[in-house]
């Protein structure tokens, strides 16, 4: 009788519903034929995506890859019940990753690991990588949903994100000619992005605060909802200009690190950044974020965007064309600071945040 038990288990019975992940990418499929894209014309459901360069208008290519997640952001968006936009967040972390080396994204990959798949939840959080595809123009031609029973518990899931982009061999970021004297332009950040949340959730949590209550620096959001707002996406601005204008010298996506961390990343070692922390409109959720938990602004700079998501660097002949330029394409563009010698650290500051 146990050894008929024994041969009579399934696989439902060990906690995995095969039938719940083909639910599943019959929800999605509509999602992610939306973001076809010249080069991506296929279906998903293969064993592989395809993706057709010479059908994306490319002559002599380098691709450009990244991979990146969203971190314990994840962790709100779960406690909070909402989860249609940590999916623009996983593609904005990746698709900007690639855009400061100049490369257009051309296709996206997740992967999405839970305890236990709902497929109704796992449409919302496609519909949110969708969506970031779409801002970012790139298609999302496949992924890997994995039901673990065990390995995550309760209602925890995981994105983790795989963007490609390619760039003509010519015009790959940074430049070699970057200068003393060249303009540093920073971009707004639409919040928080996907940085930091550790410290975030930490600061929520000793201040007593429930993801329901009205967030004290968007009282017409709720905190969750203020705290889910998705990490912007710079693409589509950034390569506008990128063939609109000559004079880009270096791109800087800020993420964890801040200022200290990823500027530095672009530049030569003879160079630093001098960043005008004074010109910098701070956006309200960081100055509750530096009062309510107490932490300093260097602890700000190097862990947070503070309201800046993205440098760009420029022939200081060109500052003001180029800032027209992303400003007609949306972006809110600050004149932060300039190329300087390099003392002794890569950014150095002057001001103060208006925290």
């Amino acid at each position: 009788m146990a050894q008929d038990k024994k041969n009579g288990l399934t696989y439902a019975d060990a906690g995995v519903d095969i039938d719940a992940g083909s639910r599943l990418v019959e929800k999605i499929k509509p999602m992610v034929r939306a973001t076809r894209r010249p080069g991506a014309d296929s279906e998903i459901g293969g064993f592989g995506g395809l993706f057709d360069l010479k059908a994306a208008g490319f002559s002599d290519p380098v691709l450009v890859a990244a991979n990146d997640g969203v971190g314990t952001k994840l962790k709100i968006a779960i406690e909070a019940g909402k989860h249609d936009t940590v999916g623009i967040d996983l593609v904005a972390m990746c698709v900007n990753d690639l855009v400061v080396q100049g490369a257009e994204p051309l296709f996206f990959l997740d992967y999405f690991a839970t305890g236990r798949l709902d497929p109704d939840q796992g449409a919302e959080i496609v519909s949110g990588i969708a969506a970031g595809c779409t801002q970012a123009g790139c298609a999302l031609i496949g992924g890997e949903t994995a039901e673990m029973p065990g390995m995550y518990h309760g209602d925890d899931y995981d994105l983790a994100g795989f963007a490609v982009g390619a760039a003509e061999r010519g015009a790959l970021l940074p430049t070699g000619d970057i200068a003393e004297g060249d303009v540093i332009l920073g971009l707004a950040s639409s919040g928080v992005h996907s940085n930091g949340f550790s410290l975030v959730r930490r600061i929520v949590a000793d201040a007593g605060l429930e993801w329901s209550d009205r967030a004290p620096f968007s009282p017409d959001r709720t905190l969750g909802e203020a705290l889910l707002e998705p990490t912007r996406i710079y693409v589509k601005p950034l390569l506008a200009t990128l063939k609109a204008a000559w004079g880009i010298k270096a791109l800087a996506h800020i993420t964890g690190g801040g200022f200290p961390e990823n500027i530095p990343r672009v530049l030569p070692d003879h160079l630093s950044a001098e960043i005008d922390l004074g010109a910098i409109d701070v956006p309200p959720v960081f100055s509750w974020l530096a009062g309510t938990g107490g932490v300093a602004e260097t602890e700000m700079l190097s862990t947070f965007n503070c309201g800046i998501g993205m440098i760009v660097v420029v022939a200081s002949g060109e500052a003001a064309q180029i800032a027209a330029l992303l400003q007609q394409a949306g972006e809110s563009v600050t004149m932060l600071g300039q190329i300087a010698p390099r003392q002794a650290a890569g950014v150095t500051y002057r001001g103060e945040l208006g925290l």
